[in-house]
């Protein structure tokens, strides 16, 4: 494939002046538009543009090779522009970006060696972006079921009470331990009655890991575009199941980091 590259924005004779290094934050189709205000990590914030190269773009921003990258800022700004960019169309994303040289290395050594990789990706993609599921234990409904289905866990809770805290250390313990354990059970339990719940509003899914102790589920899904209004009608519908015991939030959408990863 003959070479064809175009860069929108800002060009590389500017990069060079302000001593910048190109940071790439994945990977899209050639006709992906970018919005002017959208800015890039660092500070100030760069300029995010396209390298474009035959049917896909890289998105792109200029950094300051000589600051640190990694920050929380930085982070929140990679995962805020890919998130705005997959609201529009398929995106491969970095999980955390790539800093090449300039803008010919990013045609050279990420764009022309994978583009026929990276065009079937987002081909797969096309129409679909990642959600996010979390659900919340409500303390006080958990710890009364666990208490209910558990004679030892009662007996410790009925134990301790009134006692200080060094006089039945062991027994605190290991009720803690009982309560982590049979919290761990529900969310494995519940987490699969979830996704059986939604099947069929979803392409895949990927478990996370609990962000919290009282995590009742973590999980990504793919969806298509037509299948929102269904995962969200059947995620109301296991809310209202699990009122009061419960709490669900569908987050997105965003770019698919649980399904896809682009590497260069």
């Amino acid at each position: 494939m003959g070479r064809s590259t175009n860069v929108s924005g800002s060009g590389q004779a500017t990069q060079e002046i302000q001593n910048l290094a190109t940071y790439v934050y994945g990977i899209v189709p050639a006709e992906t538009e970018v919005s002017r205000d959208q800015k890039g990590l660092g500070e100030p914030p760069g300029e995010v543009r396209l390298v474009k190269h035959g049917e896909i773009a890289a998105v792109v921003s200029g950094v300051n090779v000589d600051k640190p990258l990694g920050r929380p800022d930085d982070l929140l700004a990679h995962e805020e522009l890919l998130d705005s960019v997959a609201a529009k169309g398929p995106v491969l994303p970095f999980r955390f970006g790539a800093v090449l040289s300039d803008t010919g290395a990013v045609v050279d050594e990420l764009l022309a060696p994978h583009h026929d990789d990276f065009v079937a990706a987002l081909d797969e993609l096309a129409g679909s972006a990642q959600y996010v599921v979390k659900g919340r234990y409500a303390e006080g409904p958990v710890l009364t079921e666990i208490l209910a289905e558990s004679p030892e866990a009662a007996g410790l809770r009925d134990a301790i009470r009134g006692t200080s805290e060094d006089a039945t250390r062991n027994e605190r313990i290991r009720l803690g331990e009982i309560i982590t354990a049979s919290v761990e059970a529900k969310r494995d339990m519940d987490t699969r009655l979830l996704l059986d719940g939604l099947s069929g509003h979803y392409l895949q899914a990927s478990l996370r890991e609990p962000s919290h102790e009282w995590d009742a589920a973590h999980v990504a899904l793919l969806v298509k575009a037509d299948q929102r209004k269904d995962l969200e009608r059947a995620l109301k519908e296991f809310g209202e199941r699990w009122e009061g015991r419960v709490e669900l939030r569908l987050i997105g959408p965003m770019a698919p980091y649980d399904f896809v990863v682009a590497q260069g």
